[in-house]
């Protein structure tokens, strides 16, 4: 199956953000820590450009604290300004104003020695879909601004938001790219809640999370399963049927893949990365 998802609105911001880049000093970037650059839109370095970029990694206590930090060593490898943080819990948030300054040294500096007075940072703050960012503009602001919740694309429109006296945000909507060339991206974006659930089967997302568990984490399936270590070497559309049968759905595996799928969301599972940096860091390193 084709996963294709770009509503009309996203195409507006879009163009908006393309439009108003020129307007700020940083970019803040916001991506998933589960999902370091399957979370990232492609269409963002060309908007973006040679506009200084700080990478903030969200959602970090979901994800393999390993995982986060090599993540962190491969974005400031590229060059870029990179912080783990957790909106949601207000953890590293406070990190976010002294990082941009130190990536904008050099224009603060050259302004300062101009005579010129000091003024407030200008930020835009980009992002897919559900990945936190109307969390984060709350927590910079210090109060309710946007609506928040746990649906794709609920945050729409652009404004600019005062935080204190040294960050003016401008907000912008997910944006998503049009098509998954990799279909793969598109299966662990819906697994995250990322985009909407109808995209996919519920059967094929369980198998999918399962069958990325069993490979990466098997002892969690053993544990809150209680399937043995042998079962985990089962196919993992064998073991959406065990786990169905154990937990009492019996043949009403929709509603096993549902369980599965919520319980990897809400991290009964315990925190996870879906990119793994040494299948996909290295692998992007070479190109």
């Amino acid at each position: 199956m084709t996963i294709q998802w770009f509503p009309g609105h996203m195409a507006k911001a879009r163009r908006e953000v393309s439009e108003k880049i020129k307007y700020v000093d940083i970019v803040f970037e916001l991506i998933d820590a589960r999902l370091p650059l399957s979370s990232r839109n492609p269409m963002m370095d060309q908007i973006v450009q040679q506009k200084p970029r700080l990478i903030l990694l969200n959602k970090g206590d979901l994800a393999d604290k390993d995982q986060n930090q090599k993540w962190q060593q491969y974005f400031e490898k590229k060059g870029y300004h990179t912080l783990i943080i957790n909106a949601q819990q207000n953890k590293g948030v406070n990190k976010i104003v002294p990082e941009a300054k130190k990536a904008l040294k050099e224009k603060l500096d050259r302004e300062r020695s101009k005579g010129l007075k000091p003024r407030a940072i200008r930020a835009m703050c980009i992002g897919i879909p559900n990945v936190g960012k109307s969390t984060l503009m709350n927590r910079l602001v210090g109060k309710k601004i946007a609506q928040t919740g746990n649906k794709p694309g609920v945050t729409k429109g652009q404004q600019w938001l005062r935080s204190g006296t040294e960050l003016e945000l401008l907000d912008t909507p997910g944006i998503l790219w049009p098509k998954f060339e990799d279909q793969e991206i598109g299966k662990k974006l819906a697994l995250t809640g990322a985009i909407k659930d109808q995209l996919l089967h519920l059967d094929d997302l369980a198998i999918y999370g399962l069958g990325f568990f069993a490979r990466f984490y098997p002892e969690r399936l053993i544990e809150r399963y209680k399937i043995t270590e042998e079962e985990t070497f089962l196919p993992a559309a064998e073991l959406l049927m065990l786990i169905s049968q154990k937990r009492g759905y019996r043949d009403d595996y929709d509603r096993a893949s549902e369980m599965i799928i919520q319980e990897i969301r809400s991290s009964k599972l315990g925190p996870y990365t879906l990119d793994r940096w040494e299948e996909l860091g290295a692998t992007v390193d070479e190109k």
